[in-house]
């Protein structure tokens, strides 16, 4: 089966159960959790309320029309084909590029570049992208590549959207923030009451648990990537995105030294920032423009800039607020001032609990 359930409880047969057995259950409780292998990732969507079955396919449906348009790998999609000639017209499957295309533009020029999506073909040779084998590039080899790096030369207009001669671009940072606020959109459509989707590092919880407490996403000690409770602490939340990007996600090792998958733009190797994870939260419930993509955005972003420049980048935003948990590579855990009381810290992770203000 396409779909792959992992919990159904529809409505009619709930129902008829609660006639025959107790009292009548608060549709608001009826759940539907679907699991989606798209973007390359394992994704969890659990959708609660009447209409917790519709959505949840709908949801499916979704995020697998997204990839259809955003992959890079896919040779009918709209990144493949722009990459291929350098140049698109907005049409069919190509509705959701564009947007995204102008979010990039923003978050490149507004992070000095520590997010650029035409970093892509530097990525593909250290082989983190499309299945390569990871290697190290030489520097000769980066050296090249890395002239072809600017997301500035990016243009885009209401109906076309033109690369620079060679370059190419990858959505990956910034494409599951995206489905994140396409999400929301679809929950709204819905009305869905409460929800929990994780993307990979993208988590959003939309409204709170059916007990009516905030839902816990916890933040994954980098240090213990392979064990599946292990955290550095778990964050309060309610209709909210929370981002994490880390070295520890997707890394390879060579001739002793370990090699992780966040580029940094400027250099072409793996970001040396001191950082090993950077969680971004902001809100989902406003009218903001984009929080979910944003925040996918500046976990990479921030990755790259280390702790000093991301606290100072954080203070001086004056876009969407966003809060910030850093774990640095010197055992500390770095709250910003409007999480400290949605942060349940673990006080026996070994680290160091700061509060920033």
């Amino acid at each position: 089966m396409r779909r792959l359930i992992s919990i159904t409880l529809a409505l009619p047969l709930l129902l008829s159960l609660t006639a025959c057995f107790g009292p009548p259950v608060d549709p608001d409780t009826v759940q539907e959790s679907i699991q989606v292998i798209a973007m390359d990732t394992a994704m969890v969507i659990s959708t609660y309320g009447k209409r917790s079955t519709a959505a949840a396919y709908a949801s499916e449906d979704l995020i697998r029309e997204l990839e259809s348009q955003l992959s890079r790998t896919e040779e009918e999609s709209a990144v493949f084909r722009l990459n291929g000639t350098g140049t698109l017209e907005l049409g069919e499957k190509a509705e959701d590029l564009f947007p995204l295309l102008e979010a990039a533009d923003r978050y490149c020029r507004e992070t000095g570049g520590a997010f650029d999506i035409t970093v892509a073909p530097v990525v593909a040779a250290w082989g983190f992208a499309g299945g390569a084998e990871y290697r190290v590039p030489g520097k000769a080899e980066l050296q090249k590549l890395l002239e072809l790096v600017d997301g500035t030369a990016v243009k885009v207009t209401d109906r076309t959207a033109a690369l620079a001669p060679g370059q190419s671009i990858d959505l990956g940072g910034i494409a599951k923030g995206y489905a994140a606020d396409r999400l929301t959109d679809l929950f709204r459509e819905y009305e869905i009451p409460r929800a929990m989707a994780t993307l990979g590092g993208n988590v959003l919880v939309w409204g709170n648990r059916p007990d009516g407490t905030p839902w816990r996403v916890g933040v994954q000690d980098p240090a213990r990537p392979q064990e599946q409770n292990a955290f550095v602490g778990v964050l309060l939340l309610e209709n909210a995105f929370a981002v994490t990007s880390g070295g520890y996600q997707r890394y390879f090792e060579e001739s002793g030294k370990t090699y992780h998958h966040i580029i940094d733009p400027a250099t072409g190797f793996p970001a040396d920032s001191g950082l090993t994870s950077v969680t971004v939260v902001a809100d989902c419930a406003g009218d903001s423009d984009l929080p979910g993509t944003m925040c996918d955005a500046f976990s990479t972003a921030l990755f790259v800039m280390g702790e000093e420049r991301a606290l100072d980048f954080w203070r001086n935003w004056g876009g969407n607020p966003f809060e910030l948990v850093l774990v640095t590579e010197d055992g500390r855990v770095a709250v910003t001032g409007g999480l400290a009381e949605k942060f349940d810290f673990d006080t026996e992770s070994g680290y160091v609990l700061e509060v920033i203000s």
